[in-house]
């Protein structure tokens, strides 16, 4: 079955150097998430775009996302359970370290609301990798470990790799390619569930997004 591989940048996005855009460049179907600002991590509307690109993604949606992108896409993909086939989640950024309005300021920190209080802490509905580095700036690796912990991810700790990023001289990837394609083949003959337009209706109503779009409309200004 023809699938896509769904490319989820995170805050400020993915240029043309960094490994998503190359991943992005190697693989047939592979296409990015749009109508996202970069420059906003407001993790309702990030979640709401990457759920709105996986409906419209034709076969079984593999997620390769990056830092705040890997927290939207654990939020979409617990509202879509049929539609996911599984997610490589390359260096999650630290929810204490967002609001549901964007980032915490470090000024009145104890007084701002949590984005972690959010953030599903249940299995995610396909196999998943968490894919973290040692000296990451924007999540320790035990913060990593407990996420992936909660979401039923297999850890790969990949040592001082900074943020997986461009910064830290993840420009082409191949050790990260290997691992989404080595993730890919190990679910190969895991069937999808037939999609139930009328179920996605009812757990929408009550999902992890539903919840965080509601608390985001009380925010001011959002």
């Amino acid at each position: 079955m023809p699938h896509t591989t769904l490319i989820v940048p995170g805050f400020q996005g993915s240029g043309p150097a960094h490994w998503q855009s190359w991943i992005e460049a190697q693989l047939p179907g592979a296409r990015r998430v749009a109508d996202i600002d970069w420059e906003r991590p407001i993790l309702a509307r990030w979640a709401n775009a990457v759920r709105d690109a996986i409906d419209r993604s034709p076969g079984p949606v593999w997620v390769v996302a990056h830092s705040f992108g890997c927290l939207a896409s654990v939020v979409a993909a617990a509202d879509r359970p049929d539609r996911v086939a599984g997610l490589m989640l390359v260096a999650p950024a630290d929810p204490d370290r967002f609001t549901p309005a964007g980032l915490r300021d470090a000024t009145d920190y104890h007084d701002q609301d949590s984005l972690a209080q959010w953030i599903p802490r249940h299995a995610l509905p396909a196999p998943s990798l968490v894919v973290a580095s040692t000296n990451d700036p924007w999540v320790r690796l035990s913060s990593a470990a407990y996420w992936a912990d909660c979401w039923g991810s297999q850890l790969v700790d990949i040592g001082p790799a900074g943020h997986i990023n461009v910064d830290s001289g993840h420009g082409p990837w191949p050790q990260g390619l290997a691992l989404l394609q080595r993730l890919q083949a190990a679910c190969e003959d895991l069937p999808l569930g037939s999609i139930d337009n009328s179920s996605i209706r009812r757990r929408g109503r009550h999902s992890a997004l539903a919840r965080l779009r509601h608390r985001t409309r009380q925010l001011a200004g959002i």
